[in-house]
């Protein structure tokens, strides 16, 4: 499934069918029929035996409403409006979606008789700004971001003042494993951004980032380091709004991070607060913010990663004077599915080709980085794996 940040997706990139240079292995092929091995999915609330969803991927729901007279989840198929569910005798609707859907987690929502609302038997997540229902389909790669026998690290919520807006902000951060043992130790920092639509709860709920840290942390693959994550949405956009992407404004944003949010979160944890142990990166439109902010601001980061939020040209290197000396990796990704047929950006905008781009970045001498996640779209098993990738990279120094 698509987020629906797709449309702002659409105005901000413009992508050509890419090979990727880093992957994980591919999922399963569809099967020709549904095997009846459904469970309850991993997000239901207490005790709620649906939605449910199979070994091949496909999505159950059954949705009480004695006295509706259609009922569909926005969930399916792309183009077919997702699943109609049927009316069952003892007043429940029902229906299995048309087929299998991506691994990983997905927003949806019900339709009953022209009305909006949540499944009651799912958590619900933050999403296409509204709390929306959700659902996990089992990922053959899943381990990565599994809840094990681990250290783990924490997740806290901070409140920070912000006088440009006038209000008291909330941030998440992830301090890593053993961060209270030793008072001595300090961490480099990513500043983490979520997609158009989401909020600072994204990252840790939908996109189990503090899990993926744990494991990588455990297992010797990257440097402990903290992530703060804040919310971005300091403008009223939407996509399709008057104006379009072009009355985004990134200053009042920009503002709050740098301003305000970076000296508290370096006044009151045990940072390296340095350049070169800073990074940002972010999701969709994270990925434009940082896009936006970090070139323009390279005494404070040396580290730049965006996911499904752009892509990084040697003009855009070249534009940012420092940039080849001052950024340690530019880190860019997708998911495969983001990158299928000829997409040329928006009408009238200059054709651009992520993976080109990467490559004469690197060719130009420049840690450059280009990741596809296989059998994904603009979602957030993309993202996870893209977390994934792009930790072991930063602060290797």
């Amino acid at each position: 499934m698509r987020m629906l940040s797709a449309a702002l997706l659409t105005a901000m990139i413009a992508v050509s069918p890419l090979v990727a240079q880093t992957t994980v292995p591919a999922a399963p092929a569809a099967p020709a029929s549904v095997v009846e091995d459904f469970k309850p999915s991993t997000l239901n609330q207490p005790g709620q035996a649906y939605p449910q969803v199979n070994s091949q991927g496909y999505a159950r729901f059954r949705i009480v409403a004695p006295d509706a007279k259609a009922v569909k989840v926005s969930l399916g198929l792309g183009g077919r409006g997702g699943t109609v569910l049927t009316e069952a005798p003892d007043g429940s609707w029902m229906g299995t979606s048309e087929g299998p859907l991506d691994e990983g987690f997905h927003y949806y929502h019900l339709t009953v008789d022209g009305g909006t609302f949540n499944d009651p038997g799912t958590l619900n997540f933050y999403g296409s700004t509204r709390w929306e229902s959700g659902i996990e389909i089992p990922a053959h790669d899943a381990d990565f971001y599994a809840l094990k026998d681990v250290p783990h690290g924490r997740v806290e919520q901070i409140l920070f003042a912000s006088p440009s807006t006038a209000s008291q902000r909330r941030a998440f951060v992830y301090t890593p494993p053993g961060y209270d043992r030793n008072a001595r130790e300090r961490y480099p920092v990513l500043y983490l951004q979520h997609g158009w639509g989401e909020d600072e709860t994204a990252w840790a709920n939908q996109g189990h980032a503090n899990l993926i840290m744990d494991n990588l942390i455990a297992a010797g693959k990257t440097r402990p380091f903290i992530i703060v994550m804040t919310y971005g949405m300091t403008n009223d956009l939407r996509p399709g709004g008057p104006g379009g992407l072009a009355a985004f404004d990134i200053r009042p944003f920009q503002t709050v991070l740098l301003n305000e949010l970076i000296p508290y979160v370096d006044g009151h944890f045990r940072t390296l607060s340095d350049q070169r142990h800073r990074a940002m990166a972010g999701l969709s439109m994270g990925g434009f913010e940082t896009k936006l902010i970090a070139p323009k601001h390279l005494d404070t980061f040396a580290y730049i990663g965006l996911l499904s939020g752009g892509t990084m040209s040697l003009e855009d290197v070249n534009a940012a004077p420092g940039y080849r000396d001052k950024v340690k990796l530019t880190f860019v990704s997708f998911g495969g599915r983001e990158l299928e047929g000829d997409r040329t950006g928006p009408p009238g905008g200059p054709r651009s080709d992520p993976r080109a781009n990467a490559a004469a970045l690197k060719q130009a001498g420049l840690n450059s980085v280009f990741f596809v996640s296989p059998d994904t779209g603009h979602e957030f098993q993309t993202w996870r794996r893209s977390l994934h990738a792009m930790a072991p990279l930063l602060f290797r120094d």
